[in-house]
């Protein structure tokens, strides 16, 4: 298949305007209309990765992290940067990265790590503002359940854990067809009135494309009438970060061994056990730190995240459990995250999970 087929299903899976300002997903490279036939997915690209590529027949590499972060002013092989760079345009491999656009999806990177530690009732720690638009279009009465339908499947109308949400209001909608129209109803030249269903509901921004196609598709206008607006709310289905809780809280000890034992490392650094148990959890896979003040106010006894500078441990300040089990450790199931959402959305086409254990950090 083309690598632009692959690009839509990752669409699907955690689309690509949900990245971070500073982040750099998507097609590092290659070429959208090549054909792939094997991808092989991994965490970072080293070249150690590359060389298994090869030697697995994988024409494209899906990453986590992307290979290309900051600009790159030459080629000269000056790094495995480069390197790596120079031997994948060489050889045809195509290089994608899915790196924070699937940190802020609901079933991404931080919904794998919660499902690993046992955590349940999972919410969005902070989600993001600005996300969702409002659709108003107005339908003959007879059409307006063939597109609701239509905008519903298409992803529109989600509130919560409701999905189906609209407001209907009946009216009467006036027009006159001109000399080259092709009226649904009515008369050309002729000034009618047509009986109709004003609907009203949201959207997240990222599918207004296939919203509005579901909405043309299924509206039997020739000329659709609707408005979209921009809304302040809160859309609780994406953003950084995530709580869980326990059925049985554990004793904050406990919990440290839990983690441990759950999730495989041989270390934890933290901050001072608190003096109550652990039910409520904050996760946030990779870099969470930004995130301690959110944990805090979300009524957490323990947040779990990576890379907590020796300062930011004091920001704890005996009101939460701040735990650092490591970056890669608290993102070591996004390789098998990747395959099982990819698998949902392309069911032929052949997907390898790196066997390379490339963890930059070593304890001794």
């Amino acid at each position: 298949m083309q690598l632009k087929e692959v690009m839509e299903a990752l669409e699907g899976v955690a689309p690509f305007s949900l990245q971070e300002s500073y982040d750099n997903s998507g097609i590092q490279i290659g070429n959208p209309e090549q054909e792939v036939s094997r991808a092989l997915i991994c965490l970072d690209v080293t070249e150690e990765v590359l060389r298994e590529a090869i030697a697995r027949k994988c024409d494209l590499i899906l990453c986590h992290h992307p290979l290309i972060f900051k600009g790159i002013t030459k080629l000269t092989a000056a790094d495995a940067t480069q390197r790596i760079i120079m031997e994948a345009v060489r050889l045809g491999i195509a290089i994608v990265a899915v790196h924070t656009n699937l940190d802020n999806v609901h079933e991404g990177v931080n919904n794998m790590l919660a499902s690993v530690i046992g955590l349940k009732n999972l919410k969005i720690l902070k989600p993001l503002k600005g996300l969702l638009k409002k659709l108003v279009t107005f339908c003959p009465t007879d059409h307006a359940d063939m597109v609701r339908s239509a905008i519903f499947k298409a992803g529109a109308g989600q509130i919560g854990d409701y999905d189906c949400c609209s407001f209907n209001l009946e009216g009467k909608g006036s027009f006159r067809a001109g000399e080259n129209t092709n009226p649904f109803t009515g008369s050309i030249n002729e000034l009618h009135y047509e009986p109709e269903v004003r609907i009203e509901t949201i959207f997240p921004a990222f599918l207004q494309s296939a919203v509005l196609s579901a909405m043309f598709a299924s509206h039997p206008y020739e000329e659709v009438a609707y408005d979209i607006y921009p809304l302040d709310n809160v859309f609780d289905k994406v953003g950084s970060g995530m709580t869980g809780t326990f059925d049985t809280p554990l004793p904050a000890k406990d919990f440290l061994d839990h983690l441990k034992k759950t999730m495989n490392v041989p270390f934890l650094r933290h901050s001072a056990l608190i003096d109550q148990p652990v039910g409520r959890v904050a996760i946030c896979g990779g870099s969470g730190a930004f995130l301690i003040q959110d944990a805090i106010k979300a009524g957490a006894q323990a947040f779990v995240t990576g890379d907590v500078k020796y300062h930011q441990f004091f920001e704890a300040d005996s009101r939460i459990l701040l735990i650092d089990a490591g970056h890669y450790e608290t993102e070591q199931y996004t390789k098998e995250l990747l395959h099982s959402q990819i698998k949902k959305k392309i069911t032929n086409f052949a997907l390898l999970i790196s066997e390379v254990d490339n963890n930059p950090v070593h304890y001794y």
